[in-house]
């Protein structure tokens, strides 16, 4: 990892955090989802650079290294978009190829239909093909009970995290992502329920509109496929 490097970057008014590996004209932008961070990539980082590709991963706008916004509450995914262009602009570069997992997944999207002169493809990581827009998240799709409406209610991150000791929280969150074990496993450890809402065999998630004919219209065609528990989608220019 001491080959990565890392900098601030001066966008739209924050300072982003930037790592990056490789020195090649082609570029792999990789978006983290929630909640990790850049680091969620450093593997991924190393390979594509090893074959030939600079890779750069980035702390979204408030997380991790990258400066808080004055009123987050005021922010929607345009934000994100806006500082993935401003960036690239910033660093001299005209194209890249997004990989975006989870949340970061949304605006990978979304910059592919704004921005379709700025994008040669993207992948995505534990999230179906969405219907880009800047709210992002179709929350009538979401499971009853999915973290992300528990903790868009005031209060209730407070209350479910708080029930817990740091170091118990972090291995929840951090090994419900790896699945090295089962994130309800580490609760049970500790006599509590779970933090995430237990996704159902299918999948849980699902997109029933004719969304490629969106997507299609920015010269980008959609591949998708289901595996394991989690949908993913995968998407390339100009075939």
């Amino acid at each position: 990892m001491e080959k990565i490097q890392h900098s601030h970057v001066e966008v739209r008014g924050l300072k982003l955090h930037v790592a990056e590996i490789g020195t090649a004209h082609n570029v792999v932008l990789f978006l983290h989802g929630f909640p990790e961070i850049w680091y969620s990539w450093r593997h991924q980082m190393i390979a594509v650079a090893n074959a030939g590709y600079r890779a750069i991963a980035i702390d979204f706008r408030g997380y991790r290294l990258s400066d808080q916004p004055s009123e987050p509450e005021k922010a929607n995914f345009n934000d994100l978009v806006d500082d993935v262009v401003a960036l690239l602009d910033s660093l001299g570069i005209s194209k890249v190829f997004l990989v975006g997992k989870d949340f970061g997944a949304v605006p990978a999207f979304l910059l592919a239909v704004v921005h379709p002169d700025r994008v040669s493809g993207v992948i995505t990581l534990g999230i179906p093909f969405l219907i880009p827009s800047p709210d992002g998240v179709q929350f009538d799709l979401l499971p009853k009970g999915f973290y992300v409406l528990r903790w868009a209610e005031p209060g209730r991150a407070e209350a479910d995290f708080g029930r817990f000791d740091v170091k118990t929280v972090v291995l929840s969150i951090g090994l419900w992502y790896n699945q090295s074990k089962s994130h309800s496993s580490i609760i049970a450890d500790h006599g509590g329920e779970g933090l995430f809402y237990e996704i159902p065999g299918d999948g849980g998630l699902h997109e029933e509109r004719d969304s490629e004919a969106v997507y299609a219209q920015s010269g980008h065609h959609i591949y998708a496929r289901r595996k394991s528990l989690c949908p993913r989608a995968a998407s390339r220019a100009g075939e």
